[in-house]
């Protein structure tokens, strides 16, 4: 792959407001876990090699298993391996990832009301809107998996 710009280096204030958003999620109420979840699964979904390498291991440092983690892809089809409310943040994170499809329907938001409040379901979307985010940033400056992002 052809080496590409350096957002850090050419836009540090770009990267500032993206890392202001990671403090922000740093501190919303949704678990370490269910976060981990939602950064993987979007960068699958955006085949954003760079975050799915990052965020695999994040996961695994902080407890996740390598099944779960195998089975991500697959998550509608793991009926004992992902919770119901794990399962509600992964549908959120589909339709908003993929929004050119439907976005977020109202049938997956009044469903995620029963198992998240309203601000929790903001917060998950916000989750998912900065993974997707990064997923762009790497992909378009070519980032190589495994080499840090500075």
């Amino acid at each position: 792959m052809q080496k590409r710009m350096n957002i850090n280096a050419i836009e540090p204030k770009a990267l500032k407001a993206m890392m202001g958003l990671e403090t922000y999620l740093s501190e919303i109420s949704i678990s370490k876990t269910l976060k981990e979840l939602i950064k993987i699964r979007a960068s699958q979904i955006n085949s954003c090699a760079y975050c799915i390498d990052m965020h695999t291991k994040d996961a695994l440092k902080n407890g996740e298993t390598q099944q779960r983690i195998f089975l991500l892809n697959a998550w509608k089809e793991s009926e004992y391996i992902f919770s119901d409310e794990e399962k509600m943040a992964l549908a959120i994170t589909e339709e908003v990832t993929l929004i050119q499809q439907k976005g977020l329907t109202d049938a997956t938001y009044e469903k995620a009301l029963s198992f998240f409040n309203e601000n929790q379901i903001a917060q998950i979307v916000m989750a998912i809107v900065t993974i997707n985010a990064w997923n762009r940033i790497a992909i378009s400056s070519h980032l190589p998996v495994g080499k840090n992002f500075a």
